[in-house]
């Protein structure tokens, strides 16, 4: 990866005004507040992050039953980003949680690549965030759906 400081939560911003539109096309409410303009800086190549909150974001588009909703949030200490995407029903069956970042996995295996993908994406964004020295991880989001966290040393000024 080319790594070069940047602001990651102004990437996050640009990926999300793009998919703005296709989110409230796919009935889906976006609940992000204050993600631009803020300063944890990390480490990063830009077009990689890029493709890691798009694949999210499609993901969501792809999987969460209108009407629905995609909250996204960000925590910030001394030391790390934690960024979180959570998305409404349907979720994912617990026993696949640890499975949904495996390389060629899909939870619904009736699916075609037409409509589910090749399931690739949460595995090159898995990539991506171990690329950058980060943690990715799913669990059970309370909006009924799937909740993805992501950890990212910060930059030390």
């Amino acid at each position: 990866f080319l790594f070069r400081k940047r602001l990651t939560l102004d990437i996050l911003q640009e990926v999300i005004d793009t998919f703005e539109t296709r989110l409230t096309q796919a009935g889906i409410e976006l609940e992000a507040h204050s993600i631009a303009d803020q300063g944890p800086v990390i480490m990063g190549d830009e077009d990689r992050l890029r493709q890691m909150f798009a694949n999210l974001i499609e993901n969501t588009v792809r999987y969460t039953d209108s009407p629905g909703v995609l909250r996204i949030n960000h925590y910030c200490s001394l030391q790390k980003l934690t960024l979180v995407l959570e998305d409404s029903a349907p979720g994912v069956p617990s026993e696949a949680l640890d499975r949904v970042f495996d390389r060629l996995y899909r939870v619904d295996k009736s699916r075609s690549r037409a409509l589910g993908g090749s399931g690739l994406g949460l595995s090159i964004c898995r990539e991506i965030v171990i690329g950058h020295g980060g943690a990715i991880r799913a669990s059970q989001s309370s909006l009924g759906g799937l909740l993805i966290s992501i950890e990212f040393q910060l930059v030390k000024a």
